[in-house]
This record gives structure tokens, C-alpha cells and sequence, in this order.
């Protein structure tokens, strides 16, 4: 293995793997107001972001392995647990992975719609997954490398709209709307908050990690709150009505502000490409974490060992990264906008899964070094996990009744889990 993640370059991977940037805000901004969306991405980071952070924080710098939450699971409940775990997250990838490029090709149709049109832009999807498992091949570091330069170029315009905004405030803006869902408003924020958990996959790859991964965890979430709250405090201070917003709408906010002019459409540009880094980025990190999982299944003898076959070099895992890529590529073919309530629901299992593992270890494994521990005892570790179950809950009801062709997200996650049950069986009987 040529070499380890460093803080600052894991502390970007982090933020690209939760964020990419504030894109994804618009909508609550204009259904909430200022104050209502400002409040919302304050109070979800608590209730919801920390609690999963600090999971990661104990579990990852107490078992540095590659594989993470499936060394957590499996460690913890057995290796039942373990797969489901590994199978929820992989399975929620396969609709999670085809936004990214998706987003990309979008924001380059801003520039020119005719380079995107005619299934031009299926290519260009496929294309950018390409690269990331390129990229991916050269090992943790460059990945690491890429995610620091892909961070800082694409809040480098959202820098400039934030100072100017608040350099030159306007009249107050009007009030949030009368009538608005303060409980959707979090439920949607979670998925703003949400992916703490995909930093551990990567674990055995990390240097120092039990002094690493603590505080990453604590950096990566002030770095995520200041970049969606400060452009949004910024922009409201000057006046422009909240009702301008719209999806996607950061570089019209950005023309609103700068009142036209060429500045304006140099920072309007400049947001739409930072929009295509910060997908890319997003797409190139996530690779690196989930590819993981192929790998170590493999080699516990739950997938052909195929799978686990590495770089000569880099070590990076070469076949599940390829493996991975082909199957998100496959899926850009399908149309995933009903099925994004499928991955909340996976997603948020396999979280739950997660919450689990750090209770039961406390209770089978209490004289497991931990170099960062959650305070509290007992009752903190059980404590840190009620919000973020209670809001899973709320959002597996309120979502799943989503139809999804002649079935429902719950009735098709259901088929999926149990999908993952029959796998995990049948793998065991050619294991033996």
C-alpha cells in the first residue's frame, strides 16, 4: 500500500462523502424561509449528524479495519449482521450512485444543452464513473489528494458570494412562510446530513485513526454547517425574497445578489461548474468507501474471491472498484427519481444497524481499548442513538407509501432485505 489518508485530506473525503457543497438547500429555503431553513440545518446536525459522527468516532478509532461498519455489525451481532449490513449499504448504492452523475451532466447542460442532449449525456455519466474508478485505482492517497482540491475549488465561489452578500446587506427580507412542515424540513435535512457513517469502510487505510478519525468527525461537521448556513445568512441579509429561490437556483441567487453585470456571471459559471466538481468529488469519494465492501466480503468467503483482488501497487481494491463502477454505470439506464425513498429506506437500516453494534460492544467488548469513547457510559451510547432512530422512523412512514410500479418503497425494500437474507444463506453454503 503506497500510502495512508491523512487528516485534512480525510476530513475532505468526509465532507465530499456528506455534502458537496450547500447544492440541495434551494427548495428549503423557498418552502421555509430563511428562518425556518436556517433553524432546521442547525437543530438536524444535532439530533441527527452528531449523533452518527460520533459513532464513527468511537467504532472507527477503536476497530481501524478495512470494511468498517461491516467489521462493526459482524463483530457485534455476527455474520448475519455483518452482511445485512454490508448488502443494505451496497444495495442502497446502486440508487444512490446514478444522482451524481446525473448532477453532473445536468449542470453541464447549463453551459450548453446541446452537449448533453440525444443520450450524449448517458455517455458523459458513464464517462465521469470511469474516471473516478481511475482514480480510485491510484489508492487512498490520490483520492485523498483529488478531494482536497475538488473541496477547495468548489467552495471557493460560494466564499465570494458569502462575502460579498455580507458586505452589502439590503432590506429585510420577507418572513418565512406562515404555513410550512418544520417536521419535513428535518426529514429532508437529514439527507443533507447524512453519509458520517461511509468514512469507516476506508479505516485500515487511514493514518493515526484513533487520533484521526475523532477529529475529522468534529471538523468535517463544523466544515458542513458553516458552508450551508453561512451562504444562505448571507444571502438573506441582502434582502432577496426567499420565494427566489428554486432547485439548482444558486447561480440565479447569485446573479440576484450581484444585481447582473459580469461579475455576476463570472460567479454564476463559477457555481455551476463548482456544482459539476462537488458531484464529481461526491461520486470519487464514495467510491473509495463503498468499493471496500466487495472486497472484504470477498475475503471473508461471502463473494468469489475474485473480488478481492488488489493493485500491485497501490493496493487499492482493484476488482470490486471495477465491479462497482460497471454496476452504477448499468444503472444510469434506469430511472431512480421514485426510487430515492428506497435508499432513505436502506440507508436508514442499515444506520440503525450501526447504532446497535456500538451498544452491543460496550456490553460484550467494555474492556476494548477505546481511544475516543462517547461520553455518558452506557446511557450516552443509548442516548445519542434515540433521535436519530425516532426521525428513521418518521421518515420510513411518511415515505415509504411511495409507489414504485405496482408495488410500494416498503413492500420493494422488503423483497430487497430479504434478497439479502437468501444471498447471505446461500453464500454460507458455498463458504463450506
Amino acid at each position: 500500500m503506497k500510502g495512508k489518508l491523512t487528516l485534512w485530506p480525510l476530513i475532505a473525503s468526509i465532507y465530499l462523502m456528506v455534502a458537496g457543497g450547500p447544492f440541495g438547500l434551494e427548495d428549503t429555503v423557498a418552502q421555509m424561509g430563511y428562518q425556518g431553513a436556517l433553524l432546521v440545518l442547525l437543530i438536524t446536525p444535532i439530533v441527527w449528524a452528531l449523533p452518527s459522527a460520533l459513532v464513527v468516532a468511537e467504532l472507527a478509532s477503536a476497530i481501524p479495519e478495512e470494511g468498517g461498519y461491516y467489521v462493526w455489525a459482524r463483530r457485534a451481532m455476527g455474520p448475519f449482521a455483518g452482511f445485512m449490513e454490508a448488502w443494505l449499504t451496497l444495495t442502497g448504492s446502486v440508487f444512490d450512485m446514478a444522482i451524481y452523475p446525473t448532477l453532473f451532466v445536468s449542470y453541464l447542460g447549463h453551459f450548453n444543452s446541446t452537449v448533453t442532449a440525444n443520450g450524449r449525456g448517458y455517455w458523459i455519466g458513464v464517462a465521469m464513473i470511469a474516471a473516478c474508478a481511475l482514480l480510485n485505482l491510484g489508492g487512498t492517497k490520490a483520492v485523498g489528494a483529488s478531494s482536497l482540491a475538488s473541496t477547495a475549488l468548489l467552495l471557493a465561489p460560494f466564499a465570494v458570494l458569502s462575502f460579498y452578500a455580507a458586505t452589502h446587506p439590503g432590506p429585510d427580507s420577507p418572513h418565512a412562510p406562515v404555513h410550512y412542515d418544520f417536521l419535513l424540513g428535518i426529514l429532508v435535512a437529514m439527507w443533507n446530513y447524512m453519509g458520517y457513517d461511509n468514512a469507516s469502510p476506508i479505516a485500515g487505510e487511514v493514518d493515526r485513526p484513533q487520533r484521526n478519525y475523532p477529529l475529522a468527525m468534529a471538523v468535517s461537521i463544523l466544515i458542513v454547517v458553516i458552508t450551508y448556513v453561512g451562504p444562505i445568512a448571507a444571502v438573506a441579509a441582502t434582502g432577496l425574497p426567499s420565494d427566489k429561490w428554486s432547485t439548482g437556483g444558486w447561480a440565479e441567487v447569485a446573479r440576484s445578489v450581484l444585481g447582473g453585470g459580469t461579475l455576476a456571471g463570472v460567479l454564476a459559471a463559477a457555481i455551476t461548474v463548482a456544482g459539476m466538481i462537488g458531484a464529481f468529488g461526491t461520486c470519487n469519494a464514495l467510491t473509495m468507501a463503498l468499493s471496500r465492501l466487495p472486497a472484504v466480503l470477498a475475503e471473508d468467503g461471502y463473494l468469489p474471491k475474485i473480488f478481492a483482488g488488489r493493485h500491485p501497487k497501490t493496493g487499492a481494491p482493484a476488482v470490486a472498484i471495477l465491479a462497482c463502477a460497471l454496476v452504477w454505470a448499468l444503472a444510469l439506464n434506469l430511472s431512480f427519481a421514485k426510487l430515492i425513498v428506497l435508499d432513505v429506506l436502506l440507508t436508514g437500516l442499515s444506520i440503525l444497524l450501526e447504532f446497535a453494534a456500538l451498544i452491543v460492544l460496550r456490553i460484550r467488548e467494555p474492556e476494548l481499548p477505546r481511544p475516543y469513547k462517547v461520553p455518558g457510559g452506557m446511557a450516552g451510547a443509548v442516548g445519542i442513538a434515540i433521535c436519530p432512530v425516532v426521525l428513521l422512523i418518521l421518515a420510513m412512514v411518511r415515505n415509504t407509501a411511495e409507489p414504485v410500479g405496482p408495488l410500494n418503497a416498503l413492500q420493494l425494500g422488503a423483497l430487497l432485505i430479504a434478497a439479502g437474507a437468501g444471498a447471505y444463506f446461500l453464500s454460507t453454503r458455498t463458504r463450506r
